[in-house]
C-alpha cells in the first residue's frame, strides 16, 4: 500500500477543507476570465473585423455549448472532488498518461495567459501613470509590481484571497453595467436600432467560425471552478454549481454589455470606430456621457481587474502542481502546504519564480511594447485550455458511462456526448483560424508551430506517465484518485502445470483394439 501522507506524515500536505462556498468560487472563476479586459480588447477587435450583431449573439451561443459541458464538468467534479480538476478527470477516463499530459497542458496554458495579462497592465496601467504622475513607466515596472502583489497574495489564507477578488469583480461587473447603461440610455441617433441586434445581410460563414473561435477563447477561466473542490463547504456540489453560475454571468455580461457598444457608437459607424480606436473604444464611448471621473474610475478597475486575473491563474496553477505532487506524479514538496494557511505555498512560490524568469527573459530580449506579444500569449494559452477541455468532455463521456453511478441519461450520456461534439468543433474552428487569432500571415512558422508545441507538452506528458509506471508503479496507481491510499496486490508468479500426456485410446485394453 502507497500513499504521499504515508511516506512523511509530519508534513502538511492538505489544504484548508469546508473555507469557501459556491459564491466564492465563482467570484475566483471570473476573475481568472478578466471580463473587463475581455470588453476592452476582444470584443473591439471583433468589431473591428467586421462582426457586427453577430458578436452578441456568438456569446449567447458559445454559453449554451459551455452549459452543456458544465454538466459533463459538474458530473466528475461529483465523483472526484480533487483539486487536480481536469488532470484528475482525465486520467479517470482517459487513462493516467492522458491525464498527466492534460496536466502539464492545463499549467503551460494557463502560464502563457497570465504572462499574456502582466503585458497588458503594463499598457493599461501607462495612461493613469500619465496622467496622475506625468510619468511614462516600462511595462516592465508594472508587471514587476504586479509580481509582487500575485506573489504575496497567493499565499494567504483562501478565503481572504477569495473576498479581495470578490470585491475586485464585483467593481469590474459595476463599471461594465454602468458603462453598457450609459450607452443604452444614450443611443446614438437618439433611438434603439434593430440592426444592432439582428444581423442585416446573409451571415458570412468564415466570419461567424472566427467569431465562435474568439468568443469561446472568451470563456476560458470558467473551468478553474474545480480546482478549489477540497476547499469548499460541499466539494461534490459547489464547484458545480460555481460552474454553471460562471458561464451564465460571463454570457450575460459579454452579451449585454457587447451589444451596448453597437447601441451607444451606431451599428453603421462601430466597425470603423471600432478600428480606428481599438481598446480605446470603451472609454471613448463612456466619456461622451459619463463624468471624467467615471472614465478613470473604470481605467483603474481594469488595472485592478488584470491583477485579480494574475492571482486567480495564479490560485489555479498552484492547486494543479499541489495535486500532482500529493499524488507523487511530482516531488511530494510540490504537495506541502503552510501550517497556518493551509494553501499550497511551495506550489505557488515556485510559479512565481517561474513567472519571474520569463519576465525577465522578455525584458533581456528587448520586448518593449508587449501588447502584440500579450495578445499571441492570451490566444495561445485560450487554444491550449481548449484542447484540455475537449479532452476533459470525452473522458467525463468514457468515465461516466464505464462506472455508471446515479446519473440520468441527460448527465451521463447526452450532455457529455454534445459537448464533445461542439467543443471538437469549436476547437476546428479555432485552429483553422489561427493565423487571423494570432495576427499573423498564413505561411507564418506560428501557424504550424503553435500545434507543434501543444503536441510536444503532450507528449511530454505521455512520458511522464510512462515514466512513472516504470520505475514507481504504486504512484503511478495513483494519479488521479486525490491522494487515497492505493492498494496493489502482488500478481503470484504462474507456475507451469506439466499436463499428463494422455495415453493413446484402448492402450488399457489391448484386446479391444482393432488391428
Amino acid at each position: 500500500m502507497g500513499s504521499p501522507e504515508a511516506d512523511h506524515p509530519g508534513e502538511v500536505q492538505t489544504l484548508a477543507p469546508s473555507r469557501i462556498g459556491a459564491a466564492a468560487v465563482t467570484f475566483f472563476a471570473l476573475a481568472a476570465t478578466a471580463p473587463l479586459a475581455v470588453l476592452t480588447t476582444v470584443v473591439p477587435a471583433a468589431y473591428a473585423r467586421g462582426g457586427g450583431p453577430l458578436i452578441p449573439l456568438t456569446f449567447a451561443a458559445v454559453a449554451v455549448v459551455l452549459l452543456l459541458f458544465a454538466t459533463a464538468y459538474a458530473a466528475m467534479v461529483h465523483r472526484a472532488p480533487y483539486a487536480g480538476a481536469m488532470y484528475t478527470y482525465v486520467s479517470r477516463g482517459l487513462g493516467r498518461p492522458a491525464g498527466l499530459a492534460a496536466g502539464w497542458l492545463a499549467i503551460a496554458s494557463y502560464l502563457a495567459l497570465q504572462l499574456g495579462i502582466y503585458g497588458v497592465a503594463g499598457v493599461a496601467a501607462a495612461p493613469l501613470l500619465h496622467s496622475w504622475f506625468h510619468v511614462e513607466a516600462a511595462w516592465w515596472m508594472v508587471a514587476g509590481v504586479c509580481w509582487l502583489l500575485v506573489t504575496l497574495l497567493s499565499t494567504v489564507r483562501v478565503e481572504i484571497a477569495s473576498g479581495l477578488l470578490a470585491l475586485l469583480v464585483l467593481a469590474e461587473l459595476a463599471v461594465a453595467a454602468g458603462f453598457a447603461t450609459a450607452n443604452l440610455l444614450d443611443p446614438a441617433g437618439g433611438k434603439l436600432s434593430a440592426d444592432s441586434i439582428l444581423p442585416s445581410s446573409a451571415v458570412d460563414r468564415p466570419a461567424l467560425g472566427l467569431l465562435l473561435a474568439v468568443g469561446v477563447l472568451a470563456f476560458i477561466g470558467f473551468e478553474t471552478t474545480g480546482t478549489y473542490s477540497e476547499e469548499t463547504m460541499r466539494p461534490r456540489r459547489e464547484p458545480g454549481y460555481a460552474t454553471y453560475a460562471s458561464v451564465l454571468l460571463l454570457a450575460l455580461l459579454l452579451g449585454l454589455v457587447s451589444w451596448s457598444f453597437s447601441v451607444g457608437a451606431g451599428p453603421g459607424e462601430i466597425t470603423a470606430l471600432a478600428r480606428a480606436r481599438g481598446s480605446e473604444l470603451v472609454f471613448d464611448l463612456a466619456a461622451a456621457r459619463l463624468a471624467p471621473w467615471a472614465v478613470t474610475a473604470g481605467r483603474i478597475v481594469l488595472l485592478a481587474g488584470l491583477i485579480a486575473a494574475m492571482l486567480a491563474l495564479h490560485n489555479a496553477m498552484s492547486r494543479y502542481l499541489y495535486a500532482m505532487g500529493k499524488e507523487r506524479a511530482l516531488p511530494r514538496a510540490f504537495a506541502r502546504t503552510a501550517a497556518r494557511t493551509h494553501v499550497p505555498r511551495t506550489a505557488a512560490l515556485t510559479l512565481s519564480a517561474v513567472t519571474a524568469i520569463a519576465l525577465v527573459a522578455a525584458y533581456l530580449a528587448g520586448v518593449r511594447t508587449p501588447s502584440i506579444l500579450a495578445h499571441r500569449l492570451g490566444v495561445i494559452g485560450g487554444l491550449g485550455i481548449l484542447v484540455v477541455l475537449l479532452a476533459t468532455a470525452l473522458a467525463a463521456l468514457l468515465h461516466l458511462n464505464r462506472v455508471p453511478n446515479g446519473e440520468g441519461t441527460w448527465g451521463r450520456f447526452l450532455a457529455p456526448i454534445l459537448s464533445t461534439v461542439a467543443l471538437g468543433t469549436l476547437g476546428y474552428l479555432a485552429f483553422w483560424n489561427i493565423p487571423s487569432l494570432l495576427g499573423v500571415p498564413a505561411d507564418s512558422a506560428l501557424v504550424w508551430s503553435v500545434p507543434i508545441a501543444f503536441v510536444a507538452v503532450g507528449a511530454l506528458g505521455l512520458i511522464h506517465g510512462a515514466a512513472l509506471r516504470g520505475r514507481r508503479p504504486v504512484q503511478y496507481a495513483g494519479v488521479g484518485q486525490g491522494g487515497t491510499p492505493v492498494v496493489v496486490t502482488p500478481v503470484p508468479p504462474t507456475v507451469a502445470r506439466t499436463i499428463p500426456q494422455q495415453r493413446e485410446p484402448g492402450a488399457h485394453r489391448p484386446e479391444r483394439v482393432k488391428r
